[in-house]
C-alpha cells in the first residue's frame, strides 16, 4: 500500500522533469517529508486550461488533496479511506473506473514509507502477549536518486452546500495506484534484510518509468483494456530500501532528518 510518502522536490524542478507547461508559483507547497492522507500534494496531469479557447490538453502541475472523493459522492468523508486504488481492479470499481478512463495523473515523490513488524514482535502478537507490536519503518526510493513517479487518479467533487463562487465549492482529489510488491532482490538492501519489497509489505505504489508518462497522462486514451497494459509493474531491481527513525510514525514530525538512513533497525524493531 502507500499510506505515507516524502515529497521534497521544488515545483520548478518537477516542472522540468515532467515537461510541465503550466504551474502557479503562488501555489507552491513546502517540502513535505511526511505526507499523510488528506494533505495537499502535487500531481502532474494533462488537461485543457480552464476558460481556454483551445481544447488541447496542457501539462500542468496542480495541488490536489490526497484521498479521492468520487464525483457522485454525497459527502467528502470517505476520501481519507480512498488513498489507494488497486491496479488489479481499478478499471471496474465504481469509485475509480471513471477516473481511470479519463482522469489519470502522476503523483511525484522522493519515495514512500512502509512499516515492518519485527519477527520477535510478530511471535508475541501471535501468542496474544502483545496487542500492538512495534514496527520498524523503511524508506523505499529509486536507487539512482530519480523521482518516484507514482501512478494516480484524480477526480472533481462539487460541494453543493456552497455557492458557485466559493473558493472551496470544488474539491480536486487524488488516489495512488498500488500493485503487488516485487519479490525480486532490491537494487540496494540492508545487510540483514529485508531483501525484497515483498519482505516489507505485500503491496507497493505503482511506479511509472519515464517511457510510460506520456501514455498514462494522455486523456485521449480511454479504452480500459488498452490502459491496463500501462499498469504492468516497472522493471525489477530499480529500488532500494533502508531503515529510518520511528519518528516518522508520528505525522506531526516533518523534516529531512526523517529520511536519514539508520545503520540498522532501532532497538526492539529488528527485522
Amino acid at each position: 500500500m502507500c499510506g505515507r510518502y516524502a515529497a521534497s522536490r521544488r515545483p520548478e524542478d518537477l516542472a522540468g522533469i515532467f515537461e510541465v507547461e503550466k504551474w502557479e508559483p503562488d501555489e507552491a507547497l513546502a517540502p513535505d517529508y511526511n505526507v499523510a492522507p488528506t494533505k495537499e500534494v502535487y500531481a502532474v496531469l494533462d488537461r485543457p486550461l480552464k476558460d481556454a479557447d483551445s481544447p488541447k490538453p496542457v501539462r500542468q502541475l496542480r495541488r490536489l488533496k490526497w484521498g479521492l472523493v468520487p464525483s457522485w459522492a454525497k459527502t467528502p468523508e470517505g476520501g481519507a479511506r480512498m488513498i489507494n486504488a488497486r491496479a488489479e481492479t481499478v478499471h471496474e470499481k465504481p469509485s475509480y473506473r471513471r477516473a481511470f478512463a479519463a482522469r489519470r495523473c502522476i503523483v511525484p515523490a522522493d519515495g514512500y514509507y512502509e512499516w515492518v513488524t519485527a519477527a520477535a514482535e510478530r511471535e508475541l502478537e501471535v501468542e496474544g502477549k502483545k496487542k500492538r507490536p512495534r514496527k520498524q519503518p523503511y524508506f523505499v526510493t529509486p536507487a539512482d536518486g530519480s523521482v518516484f513517479a507514482m501512478a494516480g487518479l484524480y477526480e472533481f467533487w462539487r460541494d453543493r452546500t456552497l455557492p458557485d463562487d466559493h473558493p472551496q465549492a470544488w474539491w480536486v482529489t487524488c488516489s495512488v495506484i498500488t500493485t503487488e510488491a516485487e519479490t525480486t532482490p532490491l537494487a540496494v538492501a540492508p545487510a540483514d534484510g529485508p531483501y525484497t519489497l515483498a519482505d516489507i509489505h505485500p503491496r507497493m505504489p505503482l511506479m511509472l518509468t519515464p517511457d510510460r508518462w506520456n501514455s498514462w497522462l494522455d486523456p485521449a486514451r480511454t479504452d480500459a483494456e488498452d490502459l491496463r497494459e500501462l499498469l504492468a509493474p516497472p522493471p525489477a531491481g530499480l529500488m532500494r530500501a533502508y531503515p529510518v527513525s520511528t519518528a516518522v510514525s508520528n505525522v506531526r514530525n516533518n523534516g529531512p532528518e526523517l529520511l536519514k538512513e539508520l545503520e540498522g533497525p532501532e532497538e526492539g524493531t529488528l527485522f
